[in-house]
């Protein structure tokens, strides 16, 4: 049986993702902060948790619920999608606080998963991790040095944990494309100041050149699910057929 565990489900690329991964007959544990009834009418299994919170995370992995949850897989998954783009904006006008919420949600809570994921699916034999990365991990934007940071960091640990060849699992770092989703509606809302290629976002949402969330949700756990997946540490959804 397929389990997997998809964070931020509860909207965006994260909902499509669930969708996707029940119609595949996974079972699905969303952990999220907000809740999704139509995806819990369907079958997944909800976790009101803050991924921003580092302490809340350690002690809900401390109950043993994800062990629980995934002590039967024959596959098992776990997807880091959660993230979020703020603070936007050059150094000097980001704000503490929101830099530690951008480095707990982005890398503390995927790393925490992480970690805790390999430790619970020691006897099974295929175990896979995605992180949701981005395009911005790899090139630099004026104004996200946050969220290109943050990014570039889950391409640094798929690779680093490639590496250290563990049985059974495969990890990769994938970038899914500009998505019609709230962040890219936050994204269009800042400032030109504080992010110079605001007017090439705009005009992606103009000209129809964002990609929706259920179909990209649905070609990333189609890739999720190949023979192949993990062969290449990080990798651009949109180069991958």
């Amino acid at each position: 049986m397929i389990k997997a565990i998809v964070t931020g489900h509860s909207r965006g690329l994260g909902a499509g993702i669930a969708a996707a991964l029940l119609r595949r007959g996974a079972a699905v544990l969303g952990v999220a902060r907000g809740a999704n009834g139509a995806l819990a009418a369907q079958g997944v299994q909800e976790v009101a948790l803050d991924l921003a919170d580092a302490r809340a995370v350690t002690a809900w992995l401390d109950t043993g619920a994800l062990t629980r949850f995934l002590g039967d897989a024959e596959l098992a998954i776990l997807v880091n999608n959660a993230g979020v783009v703020t603070p936007v904006g050059p150094p000097g006008r980001q704000g503490a606080a929101a830099l530690a919420q951008a480095v707990a949600i982005n890398v503390t809570a995927a790393l925490q998963l992480a970690d805790a994921f390999v430790a619970a699916t020691e006897a099974c034999a295929d175990r896979r991790i995605a992180h949701v990365s981005s395009g911005a991990g790899r090139n630099p934007y004026a104004g996200w040095s946050a969220y290109c940071a943050t990014k570039a960091a889950l391409d640094m640990h798929a690779q680093a944990v490639a590496q250290d060849r563990i049985a059974g699992l495969r990890i990769a770092s994938v970038a899914p494309g500009v998505i019609d989703t709230a962040m890219q509606a936050h994204i269009r809302g800042v400032e030109q100041r504080d992010f110079p290629a605001l007017a090439r976002f705009v005009a992606l949402q103009r000209e129809g050149g964002l990609a929706g969330a259920d179909e990209t949700g649905a070609r990333l756990v189609d890739y999720l699910l190949r023979a192949g997946f993990g062969d290449v540490p990080v990798s651009d959804l949109r180069d991958l057929g």
